[in-house]
């Protein structure tokens, strides 16, 4: 049997791409040990200068509808929650307290992009729906918030800029759309190493 490779993923539960890469996952598992990590989406994007498509008016309804039509052509049960961008960090704090495996991020995910949720608004709910007491309190230990604000600063080091982020080798490949390229990777280990990779990565500015 071979060995698997060590990666990490990075996700918040406000990306609807995550939870279609999370049921796109088993793609990979036969060759990568994936350790899921949440993170603050938004503290990540102010930290690399990016912004979330919900945010920005003009790409706001092709990024959904596309989110509609990708679910449906992969026969993913999809639906938007009550409204959307909203905060999720009641929610990854929870998840950084639980130290949640994948059974527990996977249930996350549905709760809020298959049956269309929001945990601000349904708080006893969402953690009844991950094995937790009805009244269990926002976690507001200086701890947890540490965790949450390291792993956020953690992913940006690994270069993530956004999620979901998938990082194995020192390579971070974001995106849902960036699997068949990590098998292509998980296949060719020096793909980043050809010249044409190179001459991408470090090709001048022509704008500054």
């Amino acid at each position: 049997m071979s060995t698997k490779f060590k990666a990490v993923f990075y996700y918040d539960i406000l990306s609807p791409f995550t939870y279609i890469y999370i049921k796109e996952r088993h793609r990979l598992v036969q060759q990568l040990d994936i350790t899921p990590i949440p993170v603050l989406l938004g503290g990540l994007l102010r930290s690399t200068n990016n912004h979330d498509p919900g945010e920005i008016a003009a790409k706001r309804p092709h990024t959904y509808q596309y989110c509609v039509w990708l679910a449906g052509k992969l026969k993913i049960p999809f639906r938007f929650p009550e409204h959307h961008p909203f905060s999720t960090v009641a929610a990854q704090r929870l998840l950084v307290q639980m130290d949640a495996n994948w059974n527990v991020v996977k249930r996350a995910f549905d709760f809020v992009w298959r049956d269309g949720k929001d945990p601000n608004l349904s708080w006893s709910e969402f953690c009844v729906y991950l094995g937790l007491q009805a009244n269990t309190p926002i976690p507001s230990s200086p701890e947890v918030k540490t965790k949450l604000i390291d792993n956020t600063e953690q992913a940006a080091r690994d270069g993530a800029f956004g999620v979901p982020s998938l990082v194995v080798n020192g390579q971070c490949f974001w995106g849902v759309d960036t699997i068949d390229w990590t098998l292509d990777f998980l296949s060719h280990p020096t793909l980043f190493d050809e010249p044409s990779y190179q001459y991408a990565k470090h090709i001048p500015n022509g704008l500054i």
